[in-house]
């Protein structure tokens, strides 16, 4: 023998072979994106055209995924992720600002987040509906998240003296169904109407939830 074969580094171009993986599932999901929020949505693409799309092979598409719901799986949590994280930010600017100078900048951003792409209102509220009962139960999860968010900060501005307090998860759950339906439509386009015109109703109606006609401050 005239020497030992050298270990791979698993280092190319500068990359690792994490690095590398992490990029090609990002180009996947950015594919994605497009086809399946735009055309021809989720139901009209293979996984030949999604590779295409993404600059990509089959083979590459099978070391990152097993189905094509895998991908709209992931490309739902990352949508939602993405709004979450807008509302958690503004949240934590308006902390200390009165109840509906709070609930305004979390829906603002919230919606000016999800509204920012039509795309992205196509996977969160149409794609992934009637899927499989693995997505709609990942779709319910995460709604449920949203569910929560609203009762702790509802809770919260209920200790303040700020709302009434009671148990708020059904009337959270109608909220966010309400929510959702109005961006969507909005969106497209079903509607005369500015984005600040439906964050301002929105929490009007968040408002009257929070704090009934009987209600009074400090009761």
């Amino acid at each position: 023998m005239t020497g030992r074969l050298r270990q791979p580094t698993g280092r190319y171009g500068g990359k690792s072979a994490e690095e590398r993986q992490a990029e090609r599932r990002r180009r996947f999901l950015d594919a994605a994106l497009q086809l399946f929020g735009d055309s021809p949505g989720y139901r009209g693409t293979t996984v030949a055209a999604l590779s295409e799309a993404a600059g990509l092979s089959t083979r590459q598409f099978y070391e990152q995924f097993h189905t094509l719901e895998d991908v709209l799986a992931a490309l739902h949590l990352q949508v939602n992720d993405w709004a979450e994280q807008a509302a958690a930010a503004a949240l934590a600017r308006a902390r200390d600002l009165p109840l509906a100078e709070r609930a305004a900048a979390v829906f603002g951003a919230y919606a000016a987040d999800v509204t920012s792409d039509p795309r992205r209102i196509r996977i969160t509220f149409v794609e992934i509906i009637g899927v499989s009962p693995r997505l709609e139960e990942q779709r319910l999860e995460r709604r449920s998240r949203w569910v929560e968010f609203i009762c702790a900060e509802a809770a919260l501005a209920a200790e303040r003296g700020e709302a009434a307090p009671r148990d708020y998860r059904i009337a959270a759950t109608a909220f966010i169904g309400s929510v959702n339906g109005l961006l969507h439509d909005w969106r497209a386009g079903w509607m005369e109407a500015t984005l600040d015109e439906i964050v301002d109703e929105l929490v009007r109606q968040l408002l009257a939830i929070l704090r009934p006609a009987d209600w009074r401050p400090g009761a």
